[in-house]
Order: C-alpha cells, then sequence, then structure tokens
C-alpha cells in the first residue's frame, strides 16, 4: 500500500521561511513524478513544483526563485522549501506522485494535473501573515 506522509509547514509572516516534507512508503521517489500541489479556499489545486520523469525540477512563474523542491533519496523524501513568503501563498499544500509507467508522467510533461497523480500525502495547512 502506498503512502504519502506530509510534515512541516505551519504558520509564517511576510517574507519568511516554511519547509514541507513528504516521505513516501511502499512507493519509490526515484524515479517518479512527484508535485507540489496547493489549493486555496474557492480555488482549484494547482501544481506549483514537481519533478518530472528525469528528475528535472520545474515551478509556476510566480513561486519560481523563491521556492524549491528537493529529492532524499536515501530517506526516500521530497522536500519544498519556501523562502520569502508571501500572503497569497496561504494555501494547503499538497505532496502528489505518480509512477513513470503511468502515461502522463511517461510523457515526460509538466503540470500534468490532478488527474496524473494517484498517490496524495494528506495536506498541510501553510498561513501566511502581513
Amino acid at each position: 500500500q502506498v503512502r504519502l506522509f506530509q510534515s512541516g509547514g505551519g504558520s509564517a509572516q511576510a517574507g519568511g521561511s516554511l519547509n514541507l516534507s513528504c516521505t513516501a512508503s511502499g512507493f519509490s521517489f526515484t524515479p517518479a513524478c512527484v508535485a507540489w500541489f496547493r489549493q486555496a479556499p474557492g480555488e482549484e489545486r494547482l501544481e506549483v513544483a514537481e519533478f518530472n520523469k528525469f528528475g528535472s525540477p520545474r515551478y509556476r512563474d510566480f513561486v519560481q526563485g523563491r521556492f524549491s523542491i528537493s529529492r532524499d533519496t536515501a530517506a526516500n523524501t521530497v522536500h519544498l522549501q519556501m523562502n520569502n513568503l508571501r500572503p497569497e501563498d496561504t494555501a494547503v499544500y499538497y505532496c502528489a506522485a505518480a509512477s513513470v509507467t503511468s502515461r502522463e508522467c511517461y510523457s515526460g510533461g509538466w503540470f500534468l494535473g490532478t488527474s496524473a497523480y494517484p498517490y496524495w500525502g494528506q495536506g498541510t495547512q501553510v498561513t501566511i501573515s502581513s
């Protein structure tokens, strides 16, 4: 059984930093498509940072230069370091993963959308105050 367990997050002031972690059991992040999504109230769940099947990272423009996705292979954990946080970063953050053998992940594309990811973490609230 695949489980993704998230930790980290919480509250910070604008300009501060937070780190999110996602540890998998029953699934290897190497290789895999792994993404961090976020969802604010009333909005769709949207990828903000991800690794494609080649292990290359990509970011949405609005987090580029502030967020960094990394992978600890030995710990089978993916991190999202979030710096220079803004109030608009407030959301529930989710990690998600898909096997490289899945059609969408195998395509090697970016920002595959929620339907491409069968495995999800439990979600973590991030709240940024101004």
